[in-house]
């Protein structure tokens, strides 16, 4: 909700709300995360619902900060490539075995009824988090998902007129909702920011850390396709969606598959100075010379065994969209 720890007010706020002590310190970006961990500042790591090994970049740097734990807990629907690594595996179940809300990046917040019932080992990701909270000395009741979202709404000011009543009796409501009464916010800056004025920064140009060069003669970007959503851990299991995208590929521009001798849907390799994959070439004019594209969602071609894990200065996003690669006709 828009609220720094190093805040000794709201640090107070949820101080006094939890009954505990808070650290005041900010912690590690998430891809922080990793390069503390191989330089052995973070023993432990407890991941929710992330599949970093198909996700973030430089595959066998994740694979290494993962191995270089003392111990690794993952929470998780199905066995993924990082819960392989995983000393402990904590079972919670899908968005349609639950009840709860998602709020979307329309700052629109939805509600999710429990639609069935499997049997298994699974647990409500809330009990499973609860029971950690009793054994390490918090005590913590189980609370359904209606008194969490109470609860949200009661120390997240721009969720303060939300609640599971005023949803599901059918109101649909956007963030920042600050009342009981407040219809909440469709558009979010009507006529002028919401702070008053624009609070603007000069950008200082930075190149990116690794460019084409006569080794690694071309860009890659990296991204996402309509039928696959990130690692694909759920999507990939869908039949119907591997029909229709079920392998990984690499947009190659005309020209330059013109002057490698490679044709259209033969396979290829692709290498970075971080590893080699192959996939299969599609040609066109999706890309400009000099370019190519591939998703990441495929295991058959494990893109991020090629991109770089330089992080800007700031967001500490990783540069995906720029990466030195040689694309090669497979042997």
């Amino acid at each position: 909700g828009y609220q720094k720890v190093s805040n000794p007010e709201v640090r107070s706020k949820f101080e006094k709300a939890w009954g505990t002590e808070l650290n005041p310190n900010p912690g590690l970006k998430a891809t922080d995360v990793f390069p503390a961990a191989i330089e052995g500042k973070i023993k432990g790591l407890y991941i929710f619902g992330e599949d970093p090994v198909v996700s973030d970049p430089d595959t066998h740097h994740i694979i290494k900060a993962l191995e270089s734990l003392e111990f690794f807990v993952i929470q998780e629907l199905f066995m993924t490539q990082t819960a392989r690594y995983a000393d402990v595996i904590l079972p919670g179940v899908s968005y349609a075995e639950k009840e709860g809300t998602f709020t979307n990046t329309e700052r629109r917040v939805q509600r999710i009824r429990k639609a069935v019932t499997l049997k298994g080992d699974m647990r409500l990701d809330t009990d499973i988090i609860t029971d950690l909270m009793n054994a390490m000395g918090y005590k913590q009741p189980y609370l359904t998902s209606a008194q969490i979202m109470d609860e949200i709404a009661s120390l997240t000011p721009s969720f303060a007129g939300i609640s599971h009543e005023r949803l599901d009796s059918g109101e649909s409501l956007q963030w920042p909702c600050k009342s009981k009464d407040h219809p909440g916010t469709p558009i979010m800056h009507v006529g002028h920011p919401v702070r008053g004025k624009a609070l603007l920064y000069q950008a200082a140009y930075k190149p990116s850390q690794e460019l084409p060069d006569d080794d690694y003669p071309y860009i890659l970007m990296t991204g996402r396709i309509l039928y696959h959503y990130n690692a694909a851990a759920m999507t990939a299991r869908s039949e119907g969606l591997m029909e229709i995208a079920g392998e990984g590929f690499i947009e190659v521009n005309y020209k330059d598959a013109k002057r490698l001798g490679i044709e259209n849907g033969e396979k290829v390799r692709i290498s970075s100075r971080r590893g080699e994959i192959t996939a299969t070439a599609r040609v066109g004019r999706k890309v400009s010379e000099g370019e190519t594209w591939m998703p990441f969602h495929f295991p058959d071609s494990p893109v991020n065994v090629l991109t770089n894990a330089a992080l800007d200065d700031y967001a500490r996003i990783p540069e995906y969209k720029v990466c030195a690669v040689n694309v090669l006709k497979a042997d």
